[in-house]
């Protein structure tokens, strides 16, 4: 009886060793063999083209930003923020949420003078009750307009 529960335990851990190696003759005993999908390749290349031309396009720096606002009040935020996007299209506006204040911060200006000239600019267009502050930040700058500054220096 002790030799025939033995025999079945031995059994019952040898069979699925080979259970699990369903092509014993291709395939070199601890080899894993992977199968891999070709677009995944090509999903990996455009991918690493798409960051290489981001990259290229964009570059934080030390810079300034105009503080335009810091409220609690939500939907006061959303109303300079429309307004600040209608008016000055092309300059990025950033909201940002520090609990409990939002605050909106705009431009990304290289040069201190050109953020004031742009805060007389805002104080005049009266979007704002309060003041507008000069905020030192990591801006983005286009590589080109990068390369301008630092050629003209």
């Amino acid at each position: 009886m002790k030799n025939l529960l033995l025999i079945l335990l031995i059994n019952a851990c040898i069979v699925p060793v080979f259970a699990q190696n369903n092509n014993a003759d291709s395939v070199p005993m601890g080899m894993v063999t992977v199968k891999k999908d070709s677009r995944i390749e090509i999903l990996g290349k455009k991918m690493s083209e798409y960051n290489e031309s981001l990259a290229s396009k964009f570059h934080a720096t030390k810079g300034y930003r105009l503080m335009v606002l810091s409220t609690n009040d939500r939907s006061k935020a959303l109303q300079v923020r429309s307004q600040l996007l209608q008016l000055f299209p092309d300059q990025s506006i950033y909201m940002i949420f520090q609990s409990p204040y939002i605050k909106l911060k705009l431009g990304n200006f290289l040069e201190k003078a050109e953020a004031d000239d742009f805060r007389k600019l805002l104080n005049a267009a009266k979007i704002v009750s309060g003041n507008i502050y000069i905020v030192p930040e990591m801006v983005e700058v286009k590589a080109d307009k990068l390369n301008q500054t630092e050629d003209q220096q």
